[in-house]
């Protein structure tokens, strides 16, 4: 009978101690507000330069889509250069193409320019709207204006051998600083810090300077 009432005191102590700590205001911490994350610029020098994709110092760009599926393409800075192409050439599905090879060859009014692999690798499709809408790479060069994609077996040896990220950002900017020096023409084109450049270089520049400026920048020579 003792056992039984000291079960029973316990039991009724264990009760009201509960009831108690259900009235008792809840309490809830403040939530330590996170460090937002720093946002590259979208521009650099006036070319959008964006995160996420490798940089060949020839102005092409090269994006993982796999562990060995490569899409390619050419950056602002060609795609600005070059402007309203009416032409393009890419190579033909089951072509192999070596990084720092010539593959791309953009055509207006005469003039051609040349540029390079940024990957090695098979080519495995190639996109429908240079075509029927070359310009496409010149509105939207990181979008639809895509050229090829590639199967490359040796990828991760590929991509360090290109740009990203800060490096990137620090190569078009030098880059943009030698097209002024480089074409005296350019001087009053190109966009100051945080703006775009200008469209279309190819009709400011002449045809001794379109063919320098080939040269020096998108490394086919």
């Amino acid at each position: 009978m003792i056992a039984l009432l000291v079960a029973l005191t316990f039991g009724v102590a264990i009760l009201i101690d509960h009831l108690l700590l259900r009235r008792q205001p809840l309490v809830i911490a403040a939530e330590v507000p996170k460090e937002r994350p720093r946002i590259a610029p979208p521009f650099v020098a006036g070319f959008k330069v964006p995160d996420g994709l490798l940089y060949h110092p020839g102005h092409t760009w090269a994006a993982a889509e796999g562990p060995n599926r490569v899409r390619i393409g050419i950056d602002d800075f060609a795609a600005k250069l070059a402007g309203g192409v009416t032409r393009i050439e890419v190579p033909a599905r089951g072509k192999w193409v070596r990084q720092g090879q010539t593959i791309i060859a953009l055509h207006r009014d005469g003039r051609q320019l040349d540029l390079v692999s940024p990957i090695e690798g098979e080519v495995i499709d190639i996109n429908p709207n240079i075509d029927h809408d070359p310009n496409a790479t010149r509105t939207d060069p990181y979008g639809d204006g895509w050229l090829l994609t590639v199967s490359s077996p040796d990828a991760k040896t590929n991509f360090r051998n290109l740009l990203g990220g800060t490096l990137a950002r620090r190569w078009m900017d030098d880059d943009a600083a030698r097209l002024r020096a480089l074409a005296p023409a350019m001087a009053g084109v190109t966009a100051q810090e945080g703006g775009e450049a200008v469209d279309d270089f190819v009709t400011q520049l002449p045809e001794a300077e379109w063919e320098k400026v080939a040269r020096e920048f998108f490394l086919t020579a």
